[in-house]
């Protein structure tokens, strides 16, 4: 595995890294960008759909344990580790390339008591820690399509058997994917219809936000007076996310 700089790229049967006018960008099997860093902004969240999948902030700012399943370049993973050092992040990567990767030039940094970073399968990883995270946040692609082990019904069944009360699984779907619908559709059985989205340039993708609990429509309206504190704190536009927020009532225009 290689860094080329400029338009050429390098690749290791499939894994490019390229650097373009001080962007660092993380490909897998595909022109698709899997991750993305501004080399002197290492810990900034450059992506939009990444910026968007914080949007959990909007009904718990506070989480105690984050599970990430999918790594990519580690952007996430940075973020909240540098924004909230109280959060313990464990991210679950299956392909030792990334996991590398995300070390050698996208400034990952070592384990320590607030990041763990995992080679495993994220699938059998969740059936095995029930009751283990507030938050997990969900990014599983390979070669520009959803892995399809990580968005079957028991998968997303057991998903929520990992968030603890009050807990958040957040999903990052391809809008354009001819099986949005039926990805949509398990999360919204799986969760018993507790289920809403954000729309992120019109459609490409689609983050959906799947609640372990009833009611999360009242968390949101009783988190609005502090989003602005938040959206100044955490550098994210807390605010127009839970303007742009719909539920799962909502999806009819998204699979037209």
């Amino acid at each position: 595995m290689r860094l080329k700089f400029g338009k050429r790229r390098a690749g290791d049967e499939g894994l490019e890294v390229t650097e373009e006018r001080g962007m660092r960008v993380l490909h897998l099997g595909s022109r698709a960008i899997q991750s993305a860093m501004r080399v002197n902004r290492p810990w900034d969240l450059e992506l939009a759909y990444t910026r968007a999948m914080m949007g959990f902030l909007m009904f718990n700012p506070m989480p105690q344990d984050v599970l990430m399943i999918g790594l990519g370049g580690g952007s996430l993973a940075k973020f909240i580790r540098k924004q909230r050092p109280q959060t313990h992040v464990t991210a679950v990567e299956i392909d030792p390339r990334v996991v590398a990767a995300a070390r050698t030039h996208f400034e990952l940094p070592p384990d320590d008591a607030t990041l763990s970073v995992v080679e495993a399968d994220g699938a059998l990883y969740v059936r095995q820690h029930p009751g283990s995270a507030d938050v997990i946040l969900l990014d599983g692609f390979d070669a520009g399509n959803q892995v399809e082990a990580l968005a079957t019904q028991t998968f997303y069944a057991a998903c929520r058997r990992v968030l603890r009360p009050g807990g958040i699984l957040v999903v990052n779907l391809w809008g354009r994917d001819s099986e949005f619908a039926e990805y949509f559709a398990r999360l919204t059985r799986a969760f018993d219809g507790e289920v809403g989205w954000i729309s992120v340039q019109n459609k490409t993708n689609v983050i959906v936000f799947a609640f372990a609990d009833p009611g999360a429509a009242a968390r949101l309206e009783a988190m609005r007076p502090q989003l602005a504190d938040l959206s100044k704190r955490y550098g994210l536009d807390l605010r127009g996310f839970a303007r742009d927020f719909q539920w799962a009532e909502g999806i009819a225009p998204l699979l037209e």
